[in-house]
Order: C-alpha cells, then sequence, then structure tokens
C-alpha cells in the first residue's frame, strides 16, 4: 500500500467543509490504482449543488404539504363523455400541422433496467411477446415513423418530416441502449434524429446526511429519478438544441408503456388550444383503493400536483362526487405529459433553485455490508406545482396504458398483460375495419397484432381488413 502519498490537501479542505471528510478513511489502506479511482470519484462530485440537495430535502421543512387536498377543478379536465368526434379531428388536423411544422419533439425516460423483468437489458430492449417480436424500443420509433408519414401527407407538397427523438438513459443503461439501437440502425429513423443523453446520479447517503463508501474508493450511487430529465435536459444543452431546431412543445413518457401514443396529434392539438404549459393524459381509478398516484391542489386555491396514494387517506380515497358520481380524487397520473419548450426552461431553473428532492429509504451495498440508506429522487410530476396553467386528457387505459413493470407471474402490470393489452386493442381495430378473427385459444388471451407503420390509432386498415379472416395470434404488417 502507498501509505506515503498523502490525499491532496484541497481536496481533504473540501470535504470537510461539506462533512464528507470520512470519504478519505480508508486512504492509507488501498493501493495506488485505487487511490487514483477515488480522487476521479470524489472530484466529479458537485459538492455545493449535492450538499444543498441534502440540506434541503433531508432538513429544510418539506414544501410539499399533504393537508387540505382538494380535487382537481373539472374545468381543467377534457374527459371522453364532454369530448366531441368534431373536436377530436379538430386537434388532430391541428396537431399534425404542428408536427409537419417542426413544433414537436418526444422525450422517452429510458433510465430504467429491466430487473424486474428478469433482464440485465435496458427496458426498452425488453421483447413482451408479441408475434412480431418487437422490443418496446421499436414499438416506439415505429409510431414515431407513421406519425411522420401521416403529417407528411398532411402537407402540400408531401415535404420529409422528422420529429427529434430525445432518449434519457442512467449510467447504467447509456451503452447498452446506444448499441441496440446501432444494431438495429434506428428502427428506421434517421440516426440524426436520435439524441441520447444521461440522467444525473447522486450519492447514497445515511440518515445524517453522509457519503456511503460502497467500496474504501468508491462512494455509492443512485440515478436521481425519472425527476431528474429536468437538471439532465438542461446540462446535455438538450433544451438549447430543441430551441435550435424550432420546437415549441415536447411529448414525454416512460419507456415501459407498451400502448404509449408517441407524438400524439390529438393531444398535441388540444394542448395547443388550451394555451398551457404543461399537460397530463390521465386514466380514471379503477377503484378507490388502487396504488396510483392522482392529480389533486394542496389547499384551497394551491397548485395542481400528483398525490402518492400512501398520502390519501381512506376517507379521501373513497369519498364520491355527488354531482358527477365519480371518485372526488379520480384522475391517475400515467406519466403521459406534455410541456411547452419555455416551461421547460423555466422550471429546470426552478427545481434546481429549491432542490427538494423525494426521500426514500434503502437498503444500501457498502463496505460495511447492507445497510440503511437514503436515495434522493425527483420525480416527473414535480413540475406541476410550478405551472399556472395545466391541462389534463382523459385517456381510455385499455388503449394507452400498459405497464411492464414486473416478471411473469406477478398478478398486475407483466409482459403478459401489457401483450394482451396491446392484441386486443388491435384486435378491436381488424373488426372495425370489417376483419374477421379466428382463434384456437380463447380470444381473449390472444390476438392480432398490428404493425405502427401500418396504423397508428386504428386508421389505413380497411383495405387490408374488410372481408378478410386472420388466425390469431398473427400480425398483420406494413405492407
Amino acid at each position: 500500500m502507498d501509505e506515503d502519498i498523502a490525499p491532496p490537501q484541497d481536496l481533504l479542505e473540501r470535504l470537510k467543509d461539506y462533512g464528507q471528510e470520512h470519504c478519505l478513511d480508508f486512504w492509507k489502506d488501498i493501493s495506488k490504482e485505487e487511490k487514483d479511482l477515488l480522487l476521479d470519484n470524489l472530484k466529479n462530485l458537485d459538492l455545493p449543488r449535492i450538499d444543498r440537495i441534502i440540506k434541503q430535502s433531508l432538513y429544510a421543512q418539506d414544501l410539499r404539504p399533504v393537508s387540505n387536498l382538494e380535487p382537481v377543478p373539472e374545468a381543467s379536465i377534457s374527459t371522453m363523455e364532454n369530448r366531441s368526434s368534431e373536436q377530436r379531428e379538430k386537434w388532430w388536423n391541428s396537431g399534425l400541422k404542428a408536427i409537419a411544422d417542426g413544433k414537436l419533439a418526444v422525450l422517452l425516460l429510458a433510465g430504467g433496467q429491466g430487473t424486474r423483468l428478469g433482464s440485465s437489458d435496458p427496458k426498452g430492449c425488453f421483447n413482451i411477446g408479441l408475434p412480431s417480436g418487437k422490443s418496446l424500443f421499436q414499438l416506439q420509433a415505429e409510431r414515431i415513423l407513421r406519425i411522420q408519414t401521416l403529417a407528411s401527407l398532411s402537407t402540400a407538397n408531401g415535404r420529409k418530416v422528422r420529429i427529434p427523438w430525445y432518449i434519457m438513459t442512467s449510467p447504467f443503461t447509456s451503452e447498452a441502449t446506444q448499441k441496440f439501437f446501432d444494431k438495429q440502425k434506428f428502427f428506421g429513423l434517421d440516426q440524426e434524429q436520435v439524441i441520447f443523453f444521461e440522467q444525473g446520479t447522486l450519492p447514497c447517503v445515511s440518515k445524517q446526511g453522509k457519503f456511503i463508501l460502497e467500496t474504501p474508493f468508491q462512494v455509492s450511487r443512485a440515478p436521481d429519478g425519472n425527476g431528474g430529465v429536468y437538471a439532465a435536459l438542461k446540462m446535455s444543452k438538450c433544451l438549447d438544441d430543441m430551441g435550435t431546431k424550432g420546437v415549441k412543445y415536447v411529448d414525454c413518457f416512460s419507456v415501459d408503456n407498451a400502448l404509449v401514443r408517441v407524438a400524439d396529434p390529438v393531444f398535441l392539438g388540444y394542448v395547443m388550444e388550451k394555451s398551457v404549459s404543461c399537460a397530463a393524459k390521465v386514466v380514471r381509478k379503477a377503484y378507490p383503493q388502487e396504488k396510483v398516484g392522482v392529480f389533486a391542489r394542496r389547499g384551497k386555491g394551491g397548485p395542481l400536483a400528483v398525490i402518492e396514494y400512501s398520502e390519501l387517506d381512506s376517507a379521501l380515497a373513497h369519498s364520491i362526487n355527488q354531482e358527477t358520481g365519480r371518485l372526488r380524487f379520480n384522475w391517475s397520473n400515467v406519466c403521459l405529459h406534455m410541456f411547452s419548450l419555455e416551461f421547460l426552461n423555466e422550471v429546470t431553473e426552478d427545481l434546481e433553485r429549491d432542490s427538494i428532492h423525494h426521500v426514500a429509504e434503502k437498503k444500501i451495498t457498502s463496505i460495511e455490508g447492507t445497510v440503511d440508506g437514503i436515495k434522493l429522487e425527483q420525480f416527473i410530476f414535480d413540475v406541476f406545482p410550478y405551472s399556472s396553467s395545466i391541462a389534463l386528457f382523459e385517456v381510455l387505459r385499455e388503449e394507452e396504458f400498459a405497464p411492464v413493470k414486473n416478471a411473469g407471474g406477478s398478478t398486475t402490470d407483466t409482459p403478459d398483460t401489457a401483450r394482451l393489452l396491446l392484441l386486443n386493442l388491435h384486435t378491436r381495430w381488424v373488426v372495425a375495419a370489417g376483419g374477421f378473427v379466428t382463434h384456437s385459444i380463447p380470444l381473449h388471451l390472444t390476438g392480432i397484432e398490428v404493425s405502427p407503420l401500418r396504423s397508428y390509432g386504428g386508421e389505413n386498415l380497411d383495405d387490408v381488413c374488410r372481408n378478410r379472416t386472420f388466425h390469431a395470434p398473427c400480425e398483420i404488417r406494413a405492407s
């Protein structure tokens, strides 16, 4: 061991300033190579920022009180029953025009690994067992391609439309994700329109705010939550890139939704008509105790926010709006959001200034074995209280929300449940277009898959389906 090599004095003093000098406790016991690794590890930490986050999150008074919750005002919601086909067509056309004019970018949250799915690959690489064998990434890419085609056809001269796709990875998924896109030749997209950037990480800390050492020469770190996307967009210059491209709106979603309508023109048209800074697609709670976050106002006349199911007491969860017959706290957050670029530029500064992160108590691997510690995270919905203009847009679960979170054998949100939701939806499209379906196993356990390159939302199927019989399971391809 290199006991005679002292740690840099300036680094030691900086660590002392923030109460983290224990990170050098094992200096005398590690090799020259390990010392170099530790120095790199510590020098890359933005100590003033991290210290501010720790103090704001662990010690400062929480600025997110849960008392005096109020339901979402009905005027801020576009519900299914109050939406006409004429409105939908109007929103579709205006949204498609904005897409053709280059005003929309797509933002994918893809930092998660498929650990809970039993896979070491990034979640987006996962194959949920469709007849086509397509991954989640491929389904999303092909929906972008289809919307580009529809937007191009809507222009007078059929000019090429290219929607920029910003993909947030994490240090654990970045390399594998980019290799997967390279191998798949970007699924037919132009390579230049796909922009990868990494979310940040933060040290795992003790309940006293001290960094936890994973090894004698490495601080334990964890991704800063899907809400880390805002800081990452700023630091990676992606917001500047969007502005240079003429983007005005950003469609944001999570990678693990097999039914996500990427770059939905109807949603975009609605957001533009409402002139709001941010919006969310919502679904109705399936039952009062469902473990989902819901939109509500924090305090009378307060900002709109997402309230976690654990924060909503049983009486409020069961309370009914006597006028509508719905649950008073009814609108579930499913991570389908749209933001104006102007708002994203503003809110990144606000979030950084306040620096309040959610405190997640976890078991952390350390030099002392597995210890109780804290991971500091921001969530994608943390920005809503900063907006003075939010709109909620109801969608049907069975059409737009098929999460893939748990391995087979679980009762909910598995590859099997997501696959069946997609196959059942597409089968309904085929029947609506005049097709017939035969099957050798119960139809609710199988169905028809329609390539996104053929149809985005059930359109463009009459010619291929009318008076034709399909034996499930099978795929209707692009051509």
